[in-house]
């Protein structure tokens, strides 16, 4: 996606991380850029040109990170739940 501008630019992903409640990883992803810009712009510049909006993506992002410890723990156990699963299946597969 192109965009107009740094400033332009900051606005757009904070306004898109606001209405979709995501991470930046997901926002990073949404827009084709990279973690680090979209982590940068709405941390940095956001704060300078639109401060309202600055104030609602950080509230959502403090949450993602409050949270960040159970989902990587939930992604763990999921992938070893799986890994269980496989198992069992070529177990039964062999009898």
């Amino acid at each position: 996606m192109n965009f107009s501008g740094d400033t332009d630019r900051s606005i757009i992903l904070g306004q898109y991380i606001v209405d979709n409640k995501c991470t930046v990883r997901a926002c990073a992803k949404a827009f084709g850029i990279s973690k680090s810009t979209v982590h940068k712009d709405v941390s940095e510049k956001l704060q300078k040109t639109k401060p309202q909006l600055y104030k609602e993506v950080k509230k959502i992002l403090d949450f993602n990170k409050s949270e960040r410890h159970i989902r990587g723990g939930m992604a763990t156990k999921h992938k070893y739940e799986e890994q269980k699963l496989k198992s069992n299946s070529q177990s039964n597969e062999q009898i």
